[in-house]
């Protein structure tokens, strides 16, 4: 367990499947502002793991420790953070902020969430990607257009970008929920099981870069991680017809009546 800087309570989480040509230089960015950073190594079969052990000795010289959680087989981004946000929330941390690892984040955006956690403490801020940026595939934009209509069907409440992976999750709230997904959807499951929860939802504009298409590293399997998406709003949709609206509209009846009852 890290011993805490005073008033220290938020850590930046990176998830790393494959991704050696960029992490350094991720890593570096975050470092370079003071956050305290914990990379999960989920399963990289490249250089990943002997880059991590360079970056290590390099931070215990430095004395500004780098935090790594890694094991041997894949077993995807989901599963990556919901480990991190577990042993961040062991270690005392009250925020995790997740950055990709493919070099598309900056950590200066960093500072606008911490900015802000005042005005919404405990909420889950998401990390707003502007949708006409001229690198963007456009298989990325059909796709977070796609995803956004599902999530105001599934909630009732609208963002602008909620395929980001650029987010700061509230730890104790989110550590206690439990998910049914660990890959690519995990990310759309927490934000809907959120939105159920009562959790503040706050969008945050962001820069991002898309490097060219030749240079591009993603895991996304258009196949199966579409099916998985498809069964997950199924199953989303589900939860919103029979529990979530119906909860709603008993709350609000409910609310009523007290009201009717005062005066």
């Amino acid at each position: 367990m890290p011993t805490l800087k005073p008033h220290s309570h938020i850590c930046v989480v990176v998830p790393t499947y494959n991704n050696a040509t960029t992490l350094g230089q991720v890593v570096a960015d975050v470092r370079a502002r003071g956050y305290d950073l914990l990379v999960v190594n989920d399963g990289s079969t490249d250089s990943t793991p002997q880059l991590l052990e360079r970056l290590k000795q390099e931070s215990t010289v430095s004395k500004a420790p780098l935090h790594v959680i890694s094991y041997p087989k894949n077993r995807g981004k989901g599963y990556a953070l919901r480990q991190a946000i577990g042993r961040l929330n062991e270690w005392g941390y009250r925020y995790a902020v997740s950055i990709d690892a493919d070099g598309q984040h900056t950590a200066k955006d960093i500072a606008s969430f911490i900015d802000d956690i005042h005005l919404h403490p405990n909420a889950l801020f998401v990390g707003a990607r502007g949708m006409k940026h001229p690198n963007m595939p456009g298989k990325n934009s059909f796709a977070n257009r796609f995803s956004n209509f599902w999530f105001a069907v599934q909630t009732g409440r609208r963002l602008p970008d909620t395929q980001s992976g650029f987010r700061l999750y509230p730890i104790e709230r989110v550590a206690k929920m439990r998910f049914f997904t660990r890959r690519y959807e995990w990310e759309i499951e927490v934000l809907v099981r959120s939105a159920w929860a009562g959790i503040p939802i706050v969008a945050k504009p962001i820069s991002v870069y898309y490097p060219p298409a030749e240079e591009r590293v993603s895991h996304f399997r258009p196949g199966i991680d579409f099916l998985r998406i498809a069964l997950l709003n199924t199953f989303l949709c589900f939860g919103a017809l029979f529990y979530f609206y119906p909860v709603c509209c008993f709350r609000r009846i409910f609310c009523r009546s007290r009201m009717s009852g005062v005066h």
